[in-house]
């Protein structure tokens, strides 16, 4: 079976950074950090109070009342961002043969809000007392806050009836959620696919969790430095949250219907580490871009651009550079590497999504997002982040990179067209 080529057409945002493409980007370019202290809830029980919350957003943009409030907020995201890529990829006005498009969106938690809400609204067992209790579940509890509820939801608004699914693979949610539609058009599943991810994590069950697992910065004096990948002083990363979409497209199609391509998505890898369900391992990270590469059919000298997962964990943050050098070589240290997430915070099962967008939007533009707050780069972190501000390069080629719990693993390759 020839391969058929694939592009992407459209492109949407909810993030800690802004919530449309154009704000979100200018942003990142000018190193506008979108974290801060924690207003969702009363975070002072916690050892760490910072997060990249997601700031004046409003569902009515997207959503009528009566569908909102149905929902809980990871499918708000998912939703809005959603819209905003299939608007942008002019498929809402086309009238496409809807049969021929899919929706892949996934999310790495789901409606934990809506969960914790169900809690405070039935104090008393269930079991106990179920003919009073059982009156204030809602009805809608249930779709308020499984993770297919975005494509479902998606694909009913604007009536695509190819594959219709949610993956949920931790942090590596919406990278796999963007692969894995990838090959359902290359299998001839779907000519478009709607793929990417959205969490809303911010809540007082998530935040204890991982403030737990003494995963989290703890610098509460000081939010904007927060986040500090490959810093020597990095201390945790921060919560974000919010959704990336994109459009996916058989270019052929796409050319047919005159569609702008902002990139080609050429390779797509994956692997599992076999070795902790939380702690880092450098050869499942290192095979997984080998096999994308090999996927592409790119040789390692050929990449210019890396956009890193890059959390702001001190282990997380050297495993995978060592696993870069691994897989890359010497050419490891001609890459610009960098991490986003040092703006945005970890948007969890929403990661892959925002900076797949932002790879794509740094190929078209040709200029690398900083990373920012690098103060004191970390001496076993010796490659090229580009540190404090932007640049402007030639990009043919570049990757992004998510890991997740569980030792899982994603990255994807794209092109410049």
């Amino acid at each position: 079976m020839a391969r058929r080529r694939i592009v992407i057409t459209g492109l949407g945002i909810v993030s800690p950074v802004g919530n449309t493409v154009e704000e979100a980007w200018q942003n990142i370019l000018a190193g506008r950090t979108g974290i801060g202290p924690m207003s969702r809830f009363d975070p002072s029980c916690f050892p760490s109070r910072v997060a990249g919350e997601v700031k004046n957003f409003d569902i009515a943009d997207y959503l009528s009342s009566k569908e909102a409030r149905r929902m809980d907020e990871f499918i708000h995201f998912g939703m809005a961002a959603g819209i905003q890529a299939v608007r942008d990829a002019g498929l809402d006005q086309a009238q496409p043969d809807g049969e021929r498009i899919g929706v892949c969106i996934g999310s790495g938690i789901g409606g934990l809000a809506t969960i914790e809400a169900g809690i405070r609204a039935n104090p008393g067992s269930l079991n106990e007392h179920p003919d009073v209790n059982m009156r204030k579940v809602s009805p809608f509890f249930v779709p308020a806050l499984i993770i297919n509820m975005i494509s479902g939801s998606l694909s009913i608004r604007f009536g695509f009836k190819g594959p219709n699914l949610a993956i949920v693979s931790a942090c590596t949610t919406g990278t796999h959620s963007i692969g894995d539609a990838m090959r359902m058009i290359g299998y001839g599943d779907a000519d478009v696919m709607v793929a990417g991810g959205s969490d809303a994590c911010i809540t007082p069950t998530c935040i204890g969790g991982f403030c737990a697992a003494r995963a989290l910065s703890t610098r509460n004096d000081d939010p904007a430095t927060a986040s500090r990948p490959w810093d020597k002083d990095r201390d945790g990363f921060v919560m974000g949250e919010g959704a990336g979409v994109l459009v996916l497209e058989e270019y052929e199609h796409a050319r047919t219907r005159g569609a702008k391509m902002y990139a080609e998505l050429i390779g797509y890898g994956m692997s599992g580490d076999a070795y902790h369900i939380t702690a880092p391992n450098m050869d499942g990270p290192r095979r997984c871009m080998e096999a994308a590469l090999r996927n592409a059919g790119i040789n390692v000298d050929e990449v210019q651009y890396l956009n890193a997962h890059g959390t702001s964990t001190p282990l997380g943050d050297k495993n995978e550079t060592d696993a870069i050098k691994a897989a890359f070589g010497a050419h490891a240290h001609k890459l610009v590497v960098n991490s986003t997430k040092s703006m945005t915070g970890h948007l969890l099962g929403g990661a892959g999504g925002i900076e797949s967008l932002f790879t794509v939007l740094a190929l078209h533009h040709q200029v690398s997002p900083p990373t920012i707050n690098i103060f004191d780069q970390d001496p076993e972190c010796d490659l090229d982040y580009c540190a404090g501000t932007a640049r402007e390069m030639k990009i043919d080629i570049a990757l992004n990179n998510n890991f997740g719990f569980g030792g899982t693993n994603g990255t994807l390759v794209f092109r410049r067209v």
